[in-house]
Formats: structure tokens, C-alpha cells, sequence
């Protein structure tokens, strides 16, 4: 009975010792794996609005529909400028503008196209994963595309990528996912990652920035 009591204390110790580590090493853990995918999330959603704000310049507005701003990147082109010269100081404080400087031939200004994956992102780069959510199953970023009016009256086209903490963190440990977010709510912030926003003129920042 002794040996018996025995085993089972050390079996209690062994189990006791093993959550007071695990209850140190789980958020250690959760830190590190949140990091590494807040990180890849972050740079897809940097690589969007690289791609909405192209796309604006040529379209005059933002998309909320993913096919379209994949098309746009993959079959469109922006317009490059190749200068050749430039006013001295000289010549702009004797009044001199680019345009007389054009027309007697001081200096050039060659238009090209150029391919909207190539310049924004290189040939390889994989573009029609651009919907997707690193670390997900095929999970999309919700991408929604207005119009928002300013105090003074001005109409501001604005796009907004997002995705929340419970998909792209999903596999990790819930109750820390979910201690992350309460403490966003709390300070009325979008408990996730995003970029842009439909409610205000932010200037397409990312809520990490």
C-alpha cells in the first residue's frame, strides 16, 4: 500500500510539475506562433493595398472585389515616366518651366507602359493568392470598397482588407485568441488585422501601424 501511495505522489509531482511548465511555456508559445503569422498577414495585406492604390490610379476609385483587382494586376499597366535632364536651380529661379525646357529639347520625357505585376510586384510573384489568408485553409480577406464624406463635404474613395484574429490565428490556443481580442474590443479597435477603412480617411494605414 506504502509503494502504491508512493507512485501516485510521484505521478501527482511529475503531472503538477508538468502544468506549472506548460502554464509558463503556452503563452511563450502563443507569442511566438501570433508573431510569425501576424507577420505574413500583415505583408499580404501591405501587398493589397499596393495593388488598390494601382488600381485607383488608374481607375479612379477602389475595388471591393477581389477578381477584379487580381485581373487589373495581372493583365494592366501603369504609365512610367523616363526623365532624361533636369532644371538647375538657376534656370527655375530665371523662371524656366519643364515644359519650354521640353520644347527646345534641354531635356526629355518618355511615357512607357509598363505591366502592373511586373513593376508593382515581379513576374514571380504569385498573385492570384493575393485573396488568400496566410496560415488558413483557403480563408479570403474581406474586401470592401465605399465612399466616405469628410467634414467639409469632400467625397474620399476608400477601401478597407481585413481579417480577425479567430481566422487567422485559428489552431492556436483559443482562450489566448480570445484574450487578444477582448482587450482590442476594449479599446474599441477591430480585433483582428486590417488596412484602410470605410469610416474614415486614414490615409490606407494598416491598424498595426
Amino acid at each position: 500500500m506504502k509503494t502504491v501511495i508512493q507512485i501516485v505522489l510521484v505521478i501527482a509531482i511529475i503531472a503538477l510539475g508538468y502544468f506549472c511548465v506548460e502554464s509558463i511555456n503556452r503563452p511563450i508559445r502563443f507569442i511566438k506562433n501570433q508573431k510569425m503569422r501576424s507577420e505574413a498577414v500583415i505583408k499580404r495585406l501591405k501587398d493589397i493595398r499596393t495593388a488598390e492604390i494601382a488600381y485607383k490610379s488608374t481607375k479612379e476609385k477602389f475595388t471591393g472585389n477581389f477578381d477584379s483587382l487580381i485581373h487589373f494586376v495581372k493583365n494592366d499597366s501603369l504609365k512610367l515616366v523616363k526623365k532624361e535632364g533636369s532644371l538647375s536651380d538657376s534656370l527655375i529661379e530665371a523662371g524656366w518651366t519643364e515644359e519650354k525646357a521640353l520644347e527646345l529639347g534641354m531635356i526629355k520625357r518618355d511615357t512607357m507602359l509598363v505591366s502592373v505585376l511586373d513593376s508593382l510586384f515581379g513576374k514571380q510573384y504569385p498573385i492570384d493568392s493575393l485573396r488568400y489568408v496566410p496560415f488558413t485553409d483557403g480563408e479570403e480577406f474581406i474586401l470592401e470598397a465605399g465612399v466616405v464624406e469628410t467634414g467639409s463635404g469632400v467625397k474620399v474613395q476608400v477601401f478597407e482588407a481585413k481579417v480577425h484574429n479567430n481566422v487567422y490565428l485559428n489552431g492556436l490556443e483559443q482562450q489566448e485568441i480570445d484574450n487578444m481580442s477582448d482587450k482590442t474590443l476594449k479599446l474599441e479597435r477591430y480585433p483582428g488585422l486590417k488596412v484602410g477603412s470605410l469610416t474614415e480617411t486614414n490615409n490606407n494605414a494598416g491598424n498595426w501601424e
